[in-house]
């Protein structure tokens, strides 16, 4: 029988670590989101729609990090809050192009003063070139191709 080699110590490995790291950051951003409350979901969804433009469910999913299921629910009660409007897509009606709404933009307005102090504060303690070389290293991390090998 094959000796396996000893784990890591969970403090050690990289999805914990970038789980912990995730609940530093998120949990002051949740406190500001909850004074409106707004998810950190529905906060995405604004932010990417609003940076990207108007977009196709199923990359806005993507690009908000959601399952696509989880998105379509999202988008309902968003679209009843007036946050987004849904249209078809006139190239192919069996989609839905979102668009953010002057209340989402509103919303994301009320929170970019906040958003950027505490992302300043990140940046003040961690060190600005620290942010940057975690920012690309994590990027990099991403655009991995990591495929499961037999």
């Amino acid at each position: 029988m094959a000796t396996m080699p000893p784990l890591r110590r969970t403090a050690r490995t990289l999805p914990i670590a970038l789980l912990r790291a995730r609940e530093r950051v998120m949990g002051p951003i949740r406190e500001i989101l909850n004074k409106s409350g707004i998810s950190e979901q529905k906060f995405r969804v604004l932010r990417v729609v609003d940076e990207s433009g108007p977009m196709e469910q199923t990359a806005l999913a993507q690009e908000a990090c959601l399952l696509l299921p989880s998105l379509t629910r999202m988008l309902r009660a968003m679209e009843q809050e007036g946050l987004l409007s849904r249209a078809s897509d006139p190239d192919d009606g069996r989609k839905s192009i979102v668009t953010i709404t002057d209340q989402g933009q509103q919303i994301l307005q009320d929170h970019a003063g906040a958003a950027a102090a505490l992302f300043s504060d990140f940046e003040a303690r961690f060190g600005k070139q620290r942010m940057e070389d975690l920012l690309d290293m994590l990027e990099d991390l991403v655009n991995l191709d990591i495929q499961k090998k037999d």
